[in-house]
């Protein structure tokens, strides 16, 4: 496996500071894909996340004394990510928390993380991830160890579908408008397939046969063809990358004519300018962007060091980062130390919680001991490639209801 490893020692503790605390260190593994099939938001997602740690070590107080974190390139092999897992757990001090990556990889932990208690911040947003005591049947695995910051991957298809029905009958259409995921076969797409399908046809939609796409870009135009001729009107992009890149252009290619909705890794700036002139998308995303004059946004560039352009996926890093640490830090007041169920215990304390200096950036998130879905607001976001410059403008925000059947799913 190439790996790429980045260490930060935590510095000397005060001589004030407790003798207690000085043996207690905290250790975080970071799980990030720079060189796999989702580098395409990994590079830029995995750096929010480190940046956000080297900020907390030099500026984060008593925390940031105590901080050390390994970062490892993983390739989003699955085998890779348990095996990295084993090793930061088995190593002297253990782990204390892990941020993570990919939703094969971070599904496969959930049982690894619940038995050893280490908090995991991942940015698989999967549905399945949601419920921490497996009160639904639908739930695969009761994950009490597992958080991610923003709407699952089902809310966030969830809330396009709404649009999408609210679009279809300001339109002035007759009939019942079709919907059609388009996704590869994998635990990331799949994710919230199932879910989004039965919303989907609650809302009034005929839901059409998933179209398989893969995850590595290729001629789609085959797929396409498939989706217009089942008289899509809405089609659910559930990859990401050089894979809806090339979904778009081959649609293009063919004169297919309808509406793409897209999951919060799928749309983005990059994707519309790599897509060329003519690309239009509507996406999820639960962070502004670069170019936002929200309060929070000196922070962000604060940690990025300069000013120049950030995807939102950086962003969102930042916010993963930042909830870990202010449950760290709760731990650390509250019980002395900073322990993996203290950590745990310090994701409940807040309602409608906005880390200190993230104001505008990071969506207020509530965690309970039984609902680990951090928030039901969902911002939808339309974005165009004219003549080769790209637009995004919000269209919608939508704050859907914390249904109890949808909890784990």
């Amino acid at each position: 496996m190439k790996k790429t490893k980045l260490i930060v020692f935590a510095l000397a503790l005060a001589c004030a500071a407790p003798p207690a605390l000085a043996a207690e260190k905290v250790f975080v593994g970071h799980l990030r894909d720079y060189t796999g099939p989702t580098a395409f938001v990994g590079k830029y997602y995995g750096p929010g996340v480190l940046d956000a740690l080297n900020h907390i070590v030099s500026k984060g107080g008593a925390l940031g004394k105590l901080l050390e974190f390994e970062s490892v390139d993983y390739s989003y092999k699955v085998p890779q990510a348990v095996a990295q897992y084993n090793k930061w757990r088995a190593r002297s001090g253990g782990m204390t928390a892990l941020q993570g990556w990919g939703t094969g990889d971070t599904e496969a932990l959930i049982s690894f993380v619940a038995r050893d208690k280490i908090p995991t911040y991942s940015a698989s947003y999967s549905g399945h991830l949601t419920d921490p005591t497996g009160a639904n049947p639908n739930t695969k695995k009761p994950a009490p160890y597992n958080f991610f910051y923003g709407p699952s991957y089902s809310d966030g298809c969830r809330a396009l579908a709404k649009w999408a029905a609210e679009d279809w009958k300001n339109s002035g259409k007759n009939g019942k408008p079709k919907f059609v995921h388009a996704g590869a076969q994998h635990p990331y797409p799949e994710a919230p397939k199932k879910a989004c399908a039965e919303y989907a046809a609650e809302l009034g939609f005929e839901v059409l046969p998933p179209v398989v796409v893969s995850m590595k870009p290729a001629d789609f135009k085959a797929q396409c063809l498939t989706m217009q001729e089942q008289g899509a009107n809405y089609a659910f992009l559930a990859n990401l990358g050089g894979s809806v890149v090339s979904l778009l252009k081959s649609c293009a290619t063919v004169g297919a004519d309808f509406k793409f909705l897209a999951n919060i890794w799928a749309g983005d700036r990059l994707v519309l300018e790599s897509a060329g002139d003519g690309a239009d998308m509507h996406f999820v995303a639960a962070t502004p962007f670069w170019d936002s004059d929200a309060p929070g946004m000196k922070l962000v560039r604060e940690i990025a060091g300069d000013d120049d352009f950030r995807t939102h996926h950086y962003i969102r890093g930042v916010c993963s980062a930042f909830y870990m640490k202010e449950a760290m830090e709760w731990s650390l007041e509250n019980k002395g130390e900073v322990t993996g169920p203290g950590i745990k215990e310090g994701m409940y304390a807040r309602q409608n919680w906005v880390p200190q200096g993230l104001e505008g950036v990071c969506i207020p998130s509530t965690w309970s001991p039984d609902d680990h879905r951090g928030t039901m607001t969902v911002n939808v976001y339309r974005g165009v490639n004219k003549g080769g410059k790209v637009t995004v403008e919000k269209i919608a925000e939508t704050t859907l209801p914390r249904r109890k059947d949808w909890l784990g799913y």
